[in-house]
């Protein structure tokens, strides 16, 4: 199973995409990983519409069984929170509108499936990602590991959603 993770920005969007299972923690590997860079010249609109000609390109290319773009919980700064808002929009509506299964996690619920503990540092998340994907370095830039944690935390969470399913209220 291919999952792509998608660490949306307005500025540099990472993507990763993990093939892996819900067998073992051993199970995954890193397939492809990158970013898309726009430029700050441009005005938003010009901005949001590049990102979504290269999201659009890259869902094509990669046809993932499932795409998982982080959740925006909280921002001190609303002028930083609204264009991560805006490309993760982009985001999310793309892959609805090509009928992939999208999923959304905050950064607190990736730390917790990555690392086990919901406050780990980046560094931890970064550590815990090289080492899950038996990468030999650390990803860079750190969208990029951020990208790949949130498709890592697709399996380990669909993982223990079949362990255990909700159990319905008598």
């Amino acid at each position: 199973m291919f999952v792509l993770g998608i660490d949306p920005g307005l500025t540099r969007c990472g993507f990763g995409l993990v093939e892996g299972s819900f067998e073992g923690l051993e199970s995954f590997r890193a397939v492809r990983a990158g970013v898309v860079e726009t430029s700050r010249h441009l005005s938003v609109e010009h901005r949001l519409g590049q990102l979504l000609v290269e999201l659009r390109t890259l869902l094509e290319e990669t046809s993932p069984d499932a795409v998982v773009v982080e959740r925006v919980f909280y921002q001190r700064n609303a002028k930083t929170a609204i264009p991560v808002a805006q490309a993760s929009g982009v985001a999310v509506a793309l892959a609805g509108a090509l009928e992939m299964p999208v999923r959304q996690f905050t950064a607190q619920e990736v730390k917790l499936a990555v690392t086990g503990y919901g406050a780990a540092s980046k560094i931890q998340v970064q550590g815990m990602v090289t080492r899950l994907c038996r990468l030999s370095e650390i990803p860079q830039p750190a969208d990029v590991a951020d990208a790949l944690a949130l498709a890592i935390t697709y399996f380990m969470v669909a993982r223990s959603e079949q362990r255990y399913p909700a159990v319905s209220p008598l």
